[in-house]
């Protein structure tokens, strides 16, 4: 049975919409459900998801990289649904570290589209699963930050909690 829980983060209440295996169907700072379930692709998408205060992993991994851990989100399955190029450029979008973003135009040679930057920027528009696919780590080349549906002021300030994480030392058990 497929579920959907809201939320508190510092930056906004965050909405994620689980299949009834946990994979992510459709997520985002929102507290807007229906406008989240219209994200995701019709044949996937659920009817009445059941509301929930948490949804175990995925609650979890959203707290964790609020709290700036961003690996438990890239842990988490995702399904969406859509051809064989932004399939594959989403796949490769899970791969890029946290804090190292990259460009439309790296993002797609990676995925194996060495001229389709233009690709690269529809998948991230069409992406429903945010944070757990990281379309926030993409930038025009030359650094601008491009768009994104969750607003440039987050997008800046996701980037900047992934940087400051990645240049934290890590901590030993000394």
């Amino acid at each position: 049975m497929s579920a959907l829980a809201t939320v508190p983060t510092p930056l906004g209440p965050f909405t994620a919409v689980v299949d009834d295996e946990g994979a992510v169907l459709a997520s985002g700072w929102t507290d807007d459900a229906d406008g989240l379930l219209a994200l995701v692709h019709a044949e996937l998408r659920p009817v009445d998801p059941t509301r929930h205060a948490d949804l175990g992993a995925v609650t979890a991994a959203v707290a964790a990289f609020h709290d700036g851990d961003p690996a438990p989100a890239a842990a988490i399955p995702v399904r969406q649904i859509s051809g064989p190029a932004t399939t594959a450029i989403w796949e490769a979008l899970r791969a890029v570290p946290a804090g190292e973003p990259t460009t439309y135009g790296e993002l797609a040679a990676a995925a194996g589209h060495p001229q389709g930057h233009r690709l690269a920027a529809r998948a991230c528009v069409h992406n429903a699963a945010t944070l757990f696919v990281p379309c926030h780590r993409v930038l025009r080349r030359g650094g601008g930050l491009g768009g994104y549906r969750w607003g440039l002021e987050r997008k800046e300030r996701l980037l900047a909690m992934e940087a400051d994480h990645r240049r934290r030392p890590a901590v030993s058990g000394v």
